[in-house]
């Protein structure tokens, strides 16, 4: 609401006035004592407050050891499940809403990995599929078992409410896993803020330039099914986003075809990506 004042004269002093009258008021040390608290409480009050970054090296340490040939080596991380626990439990009571944007989305990323193993590992070895781990009502990434700042989630919340909704990055498709044949492998390490960009942009292209994802056949452009379930995030022109990522033969097979007469869906392997 704007206020009027019908006396100019009347008008409350200004705060930066009344601070330096009452500097001026007080003997020379004390004025010099005096400017340098409002000085801190200036910046103080000036200063963003981020939250302190979340710890993700135990994970990248579990990544990198149980990670190999695109597949997860779940009986090995299975008798590693106690470090998994400790990199996941300080999650628990973290809360990310102060964290800087690529440290967020690291953050989110590595959770709905991490958590995804341990989905997987509750029934491993009795598992071929992680839709094994549904209901006959729910999906598995409807089970409420997330535990993150305080709150139970699941991962469809954390896919489609926070990392899609928020970060509008189509990228993150090809960095989280779901644990089977067909999705994106996961990196042999954790997602980190300072490298976010250059991470998301090996994970994008190394899963297109695989001719078992991405192939060219006569004037059709044969694809992953996840650009189908996603296409809106492709900002509907899957050609130009897969041209954008393309590196060595399939660049070449592009550039020598005409626009694609017809995009093809691949059909979807969900048998779990166990390395054995």
């Amino acid at each position: 609401m704007r206020h009027l004042y019908p006396d100019s004269n009347r008008r409350p002093p200004h705060s930066h006035s009344w601070m330096r009258a009452k500097a001026e008021s007080l003997p020379a040390p004390s004025r010099a004592l005096w400017a340098a608290l409002m000085l801190s409480l200036i910046l103080a009050l000036s200063t963003t407050v981020r939250a302190e970054n979340y710890n993700h090296a135990p994970l990248g340490d579990l990544l990198s050891t149980h990670v190999r040939g695109g597949g997860v080596d779940y009986a090995g991380l299975a008798k590693d499940e106690a470090r998994l626990n400790a990199y996941l439990t300080p999650a628990e009571t973290f809360h990310a809403d102060g964290l800087a944007r690529n440290e967020a989305m690291a953050f989110w990323i590595n959770m709905y990995n991490a958590w995804t193993l341990k989905l997987i590992l509750t029934k491993y070895p009795e598992v071929d599929s992680i839709k094994d781990l549904g209901s006959l009502f729910s999906s598995p990434w409807k089970k409420r078992f997330v535990k993150i700042g305080g709150k139970t989630l699941t991962l469809s919340e954390i896919e489609h409410k926070i990392l899609r909704e928020q970060f509008k990055d189509p990228r993150i498709h090809f960095a989280i896993n779901c644990a089977s044949r067909s999705c994106p492998p996961l990196l042999p390490e954790a997602y980190r803020g300072a490298t976010l960009d250059a991470q998301l942009d090996r994970a994008t292209r190394a899963f297109i330039n695989q001719a078992v994802h991405t192939r060219i056949d006569g004037n059709r452009l044969v694809v992953s099914r996840i650009f189908k379930w996603y296409k809106e995030d492709f900002h509907d022109d899957i050609p130009a986003y897969i041209a954008r990522y393309a590196a060595g033969s399939l660049q070449a097979a592009l550039k020598n075809m005409s626009r694609p007469s017809e995009v093809v869906f691949m059909d979807y392997d969900w048998s779990l990506n166990d390395y054995r």
